[in-house]
């Protein structure tokens, strides 16, 4: 792959502020993770101020090894890392039934098993041409439109107050001054529109009264990782297993990512960079392991600014890695973020994922839509689709083929996978009929 540029034309301001626009984009993934692990294992106010601030820091660690090129890591695309919702499920029940000593073990062998697959996997990717590629990027923004609108509505269905019109209105407006920003923007206000979007969203929250502050006064000044916060971690086969299958799902949506990024800014991957992103995710969950938070891997939210923006370079995302490092040093800086209504971002969210969509779309409009192709995208897609819109499919099925086939990304990308290599391989096509 050739280098993407680290700064491009863009001045150290420009960059930090394009920076926090990537922050802000992902921060609600930043922040969800923790606050769901810690709630269901009973964390008390100052584990979950612990878990919360070392998570946000360990983002920043783990978007910095990813985008910064060693001999051995780093895949040098502007993606961002956090902890993905695959790994909720199992955190929670390994933590519930075998304790955090097992749970912390257990992400440090996935990280391992990561590392260990890197090779053989990036081996792989002969396995996604255009049309696998395109079917994957298009899922990816699709089945993450549901949580766009979840967090519209306020983020939880359950509450009493879900889809109130404050909500709503909140996310209509921030969604439509991105829109209008877009259009009818221009030079680097354009490319801020997201970060201008949920400012101007948050300051709507804040006149009608919705924005609570009390987080910001309460929070600590410093607060610093170490090894082992909450448990030494301890290994037990089970537990290593169900965490595995979650990382082999994670490398499949990150092989998405990687593509729709290297898409947009115009470079091709070689089996060397793939093997080096997927050795940045395994390093950075075994970090989070030792720091006693999760395993992280390459997020999707950020294509869609990188597309939005048409900022290409690398220069915003490093200073979106040491602006994560150093709010998760400072929980009072922490909390300021945490202030910005769910609703807010969902309205970036819709936004931004639709933009992830329509990049697959485009992957797709370049590929010979003969019958065989079609066939990939629509089965690949119809599943990946129907699998999010109806998660209780597969409730009567083991724990481990749940967290492998509730995801609609990683079941439509594996079916794009073997449509493909079934009617398009030559080699495998032969093969079969032998």
């Amino acid at each position: 792959m050739k280098n993407v540029s680290v700064s491009g034309e863009n001045s150290i301001g420009r960059n930090a502020i394009l920076g926090l626009q990537h922050l802000l984009a992902m921060y609600a993934g930043d922040i969800l993770i923790p606050l769901l692990i810690g709630g269901a294992l009973h964390f008390n106010a100052v584990q979950m101020t612990y878990l919360i601030s070392t998570d946000i820091f360990m983002c920043g660690v783990a978007t910095f090894l990813q985008i910064k090129r060693t001999p051995l890591t780093g895949i040098g695309l502007p993606v961002v890392l956090g902890c993905a919702v695959e790994y909720v499920a199992p955190l929670e029940a390994i933590g519930k039934n075998y304790g955090l000593a097992y749970m912390y073990g257990g992400i440090i062998m996935a990280g391992i098993l990561v590392m260990l697959l890197a090779g053989p996997f990036a081996k792989l990717r002969r396995f996604f041409p255009p049309v696998v590629t395109g079917s994957l990027i298009t899922l990816i923004g699709l089945t993450l439109i549901p949580v766009a609108f979840q967090n519209m509505g306020g983020g939880d269905p359950t509450a009493k107050n879900f889809g109130d019109p404050t909500q709503l209105g909140l996310a209509a407006f921030t969604a439509v001054v991105i829109i209008v920003i877009n259009i009818w923007g221009r030079g680097f206000f354009k490319q801020i529109a997201i970060l201008v979007g949920i400012l101007a969203g948050m300051l709507l929250a804040i006149g009608l009264g919705t924005v609570n502050f009390h987080s910001v006064g309460t929070a600590q000044w410093l607060s610093l990782p170490h090894f082992f916060y909450f448990a030494t971690p301890k290994f037990e086969w089970s537990s290593a297993l169900s965490l595995a299958l979650a990382a082999i799902t994670c490398m499949i949506e990150s092989t998405g990512v990687y593509f729709a990024m290297a898409d947009i800014v115009g470079t091709k991957l070689t089996d060397d960079d793939l093997k080096r992103g997927y050795r940045s995710e395994g390093l950075s969950a075994i970090l989070g392991g030792l720091f006693n938070t999760f395993p992280y891997s390459t997020f999707s939210q950020n294509v869609g600014i990188v597309q939005l923006s048409g900022i290409k370079t690398l220069a915003p995302v490093y200073y979106s890695s040491g602006m994560l490092m150093v709010i998760g040093l400072i929980p009072k800086f922490g909390a300021v973020a945490t202030l910005i209504p769910t609703s807010v971002l969902g309205g970036a969210m819709l936004v931004m994922f639709g933009m992830v969509g329509a990049q697959g779309i485009k992957i797709l409009s370049q590929v010979e839509l003969n019958n065989k192709n079609l066939l990939v995208i629509a089965i690949s897609v119809g599943l990946g689709i129907g699998v999010t819109s109806v998660p209780a499919l597969f409730q009567q099925l083991p724990a481990g083929v749940q967290t492998l086939l509730s995801n609609g990304m990683v079941i439509g990308g594996i079916t794009a996978v073997l449509l493909n290599a079934l009617l398009n391989d030559t080699r495998i096509k032969e093969q079969v009929e032998e």
